[in-house]
């Protein structure tokens, strides 16, 4: 090896473990308990610089389990409301915003984005030619995600709906709905007793 080679190794290096630095571990952990947030290690992507740029925000209570992947480049953003919970392996990537409501449920497995990769430039290696995106991808409050749901760019899901394991949203899910199915498919609407109505924002 070459001293380019090693120098451009260990740049690589230095940017793709950035989060497992042992200095950078504790910011991060820091940063989180400032919001009265948790993480389980390990985090994965940009997730110290994005929190102190503000482009990721998480409420109180927020947890996240080991394997969960954050990533938002400037201009993108993540908001993760008060007390939600992002199971194993968990990824959520944001070009322009992905909202997360209060107390909602991810299963292992769940991705939820706003971006879509590119690929209609044949003479752009497919890696090389970025994303675009159709909107912001807003999650309503009290949604639970089955294992291994897709969450699509510029889709919204009201409030307290369920989506099935393995289910791909293409299309807004109203709210208080179970859907399920690749695309996913609104199945059946939840309703409860007059006297269990829950508040409207909760």
């Amino acid at each position: 090896m070459t001293a380019a080679q090693a120098r451009l190794w260990l740049q690589k290096w230095r940017w793709y473990q950035r989060s497992s630095l042992p200095w950078a571990r504790a910011q991060i952990h820091w940063e989180f308990a400032r919001r009265e947030a948790f993480t389980r290690w390990p985090v994965h992507g940009n997730v110290l610089e994005a929190l102190r740029a503000g482009r990721l925000e998480l409420g109180p209570q927020v947890m996240l389990e080991p394997g969960v992947w954050l990533t938002c480049p400037d201009p993108g953003r993540i908001r993760i409301g008060e007390g939600s919970f992002l199971n194993l392996g968990v990824q959520v990537a944001a070009v322009e915003l992905v909202e997360i409501g209060r107390h909602c449920m991810f299963a292992n497995g769940c991705f939820v984005t706003d971006g879509n990769h590119r690929f209609d430039d044949p003479a752009v290696p497919v890696p090389w030619q970025g994303f675009t995106t159709k909107g912001p991808t807003r999650i309503g409050d009290n949604v639970w995600c089955g294992a291994n749901v897709v969450v699509t760019s510029g889709v919204t899901i009201g409030q307290r709906s369920v989506i099935g394991s393995n289910s791909v949203v293409t299309t807004d899910i109203p709210p208080f709905s179970i859907a399920a199915g690749a695309p996913a498919k609104v199945l059946k609407t939840i309703t409860y007793p007059e006297s269990e109505a829950p508040l409207t924002a909760g």
